[in-house]
């Protein structure tokens, strides 16, 4: 399939700084607002927010399937609800209008200016209005880990866990975009088995370094997504902080699994990019032993070549990288997980979020939780200001980023930037 926008020859008229995640063949989406204007849709060139509300007025997307209302929008549902054709022929149009050889919109100056928004004069807003949110627990190297921790290693995996990817409906209510403070939260733990329960704040509080998927609207209820059908109901992926509250999960989940200790927030990357702009950095599958059902088989590619990272920044302090990761160790690909999802007639609704679950990688470095860095809080991680870290404390702000690159072409998502404030 060839998709114009993913050209690695294009260039941008507008100046696009070295390293930088959006380049022209990027062109993600996200909603933004400034001092002067409210909410709308935009993407994203360089170090400017291109704001569609203003491209679609003035002419510029004319012959695409889209109405000023899905631009003037507080969240990308309505430009999604026209599927993945239409998103398509817009991200084509746009890196037309900004590539070097079209002069219609470069040759405006009044235009430019209307449309070109400097991104630090923004704010970003949650990108999606998320209806239902799904988390996975897919990497192989992450449940190993966790399962040694707490169980025999010679059974770390669960018996369904190579059968099928595992997951758990989450909340969407507290999934907020990057910027935004978590508090601390509350609820029972148990450290001591042989003493009662307590009531606190959490003393474990970890990161979860995932990324996650957004959907079209999907099929009826009663009907299912095969996997060779998965992507065209995929929209884009983003970056994805999942946190949880180790002391309250490990009180609280049995028998029906995480509650409180994951329900208080999950952060998010403002900008969403589409698979399409993904295409490029497609790698093969990790080995699946034993074959999967045939309803999970796939062909082709299916994995992502995706740069991850995870950094600590202890107040009035430096960013600490403590993980270094990569989307191509999932075990479970997105459209088995999909087509999993909806094997059993389940209903996928545009604006839904599947989180991929927490990404390891086979190197200590690569370990995408404090759980596993400081394995189970045995081997502190130190900090450039001389602190240690188990797990995460008060003020303490989580950055995240990611980003594919290949033949020149550096695709990133931004990064997630999460402060910890003290427990209510």
């Amino acid at each position: 399939m060839s998709i114009p926008a993913n050209n690695p020859e294009l260039k941008s008229w507008v100046e696009v700084p070295q390293n930088s995640d959006f380049p022209i063949q990027n062109i993600p989406f996200g909603v933004f607002k400034t001092a002067q204007m409210d909410a709308r849709v935009g993407s994203r060139i360089g170090d400017y927010v291109v704001d569609l509300k203003s491209l679609f007025v003035l002419g510029y997307l004319e012959n695409l399937p889209f109405e000023a209302e899905d631009f003037a929008s507080t969240s990308l549902n309505s430009m999604m609800k026209k599927g993945k054709k239409a998103v398509r022929d817009l991200r084509n149009r746009i890196s037309k209008l900004l590539d070097t050889s079209h002069h219609d919109l470069q040759n405006n100056e009044h235009h430019v200016g209307q449309v070109l928004i400097p991104a630090e004069q923004v704010t970003m807003l949650l990108p999606v209005e998320i209806g239902d949110y799904t988390d996975f627990y897919s990497s192989r190297e992450h449940a190993t880990n966790v399962g040694t921790m707490f169980r025999d290693p010679a059974n770390a995996l669960l018996p369904n866990w190579l059968w099928l990817p595992v997951g758990y409906h989450g909340r969407s209510s507290s999934i907020i975009v990057s910027g935004e403070s978590i508090v601390r939260p509350k609820g029972q733990t148990r450290l001591d088995p042989e003493k009662d329960p307590i009531f606190g704040p959490t003393q474990r509080l970890d990161f979860e370094l995932e990324m996650a998927f957004i959907t079209f609207d999907g099929k009826p209820l009663g009907d299912s997504i095969s996997t060779t059908e998965a992507e065209e109901y995929i929209f884009g992926m983003c970056l994805f902080n999942d946190w949880s509250a180790r002391d309250i999960q490990a009180w609280e989940y049995v028998p029906l699994g995480p509650f409180l200790a994951k329900n208080f927030a999950s952060s998010l990357s403002p900008w969403i990019v589409t698979l399409d702009a993904l295409e490029p950095f497609k790698v093969d599958n990790p080995e699946q032993s034993p074959k999967v059902l045939d309803y999970l088989k796939t062909e082709g590619q299916k994995s992502y070549d995706i740069n991850l990272e995870m950094g600590i920044m202890p107040e009035n302090s430096e960013n600490n990288v403590v993980c270094r990761s990569n989307f191509k160790y999932m075990y479970w690909t997105m459209v088995q997980q999909l087509a999993h999802h909806t094997v059993n007639g389940c209903n996928i609704r545009g604006g839904d979020l599947m989180g991929s679950g927490t990404i390891s990688g086979p190197t200590e470095d690569s370990y995408g939780s404090m759980l596993e860095l400081a394995w189970k809080g045995t081997k502190p991680l130190k900090m450039s200001d001389g602190t240690e870290r188990k797990f995460i404390n008060d003020h303490d702000t989580v950055i995240m980023k990611g980003y594919a690159e290949k033949n020149g072409v550096r695709i990133g998502f931004g990064e997630v930037v999460t402060k910890v404030l003290p427990a209510k």
